[in-house]
């Protein structure tokens, strides 16, 4: 077991919240922390504490991408026009692996990772292997032909508890998908609250 698969499952008891609203979190049975700490009677966060917390609840979410792939979003981020909190949201709708986990084409942000590294998806017709690829308006994302029958995709387009997003339009009979727009912060399917200007805040201290 790898160590970010591993950590799926401490990551939403560190936050207290079932952040993918998966119906086995283990905050559904525990909501204390993990460790030997983790029953231990939590202070007040300072401004600091909750803009951390803010950062790492978003990056968790996005498979715990590493810190520097996660600060270099940022900075995109707030580089473009507009809102930099939203600019943040819709850069990470954008991932090459968050779109394959929106489409249900497999059934964790863990999984859609490890299936895009793996060379199952097509990008307008050609294969792209790096989870991190920024997908664009109007590209279309398939399941290879070979990769179709997979327990781990038949699986996740039978979940039952999260819908497609209206940002994405798919096909699960020819296993594709079209992007057809970036998200607002308000269109985006969090089954937790996420503060996108905190994380904005934390890094522009």
């Amino acid at each position: 077991m790898t160590k970010r698969t591993e950590a799926k499952y401490k990551i939403d008891r560190r936050m207290g919240q079932n952040i993918w609203g998966r119906p086995k979190s283990p905050v559904n049975r525990r909501e204390y922390g993990p460790g030997q700490h983790g029953q231990r009677r939590k202070g007040k966060l300072s401004d600091y504490g909750v803009q951390l917390r803010a950062k790492q609840k978003l990056k968790g979410y996005y498979g715990d991408i590493s810190e520097r792939q996660f600060r270099g979003v940022y900075q995109e981020a707030i580089r473009l026009k507009g809102d930099s909190g939203a600019n943040l949201i819709g850069l990470l709708e954008r991932r090459l692996d968050a779109v394959v986990y929106r489409a249900k084409f497999v059934p964790t942000i863990f999984a859609a990772r490890q299936f895009v590294n793996h060379g199952h998806i097509k990008v307008n017709g050609r294969r792209v292997n790096i989870p991190s690829y920024k997908v664009k308006v109007g590209d279309v994302i398939e399941v290879k032909d070979a990769s179709r029958q997979l327990p781990l995709v038949i699986e996740a387009a039978a979940l039952p508890e999260r819908d497609v997003p209206d940002y994405i339009e798919v096909d699960h009979a020819k296993m594709t998908a079209k992007y057809l727009r970036i998200p607002h912060l308000s269109d985006v399917p969090y089954p937790v609250m996420m503060e996108p200007h905190l994380v904005v805040e934390f890094y522009s201290r």
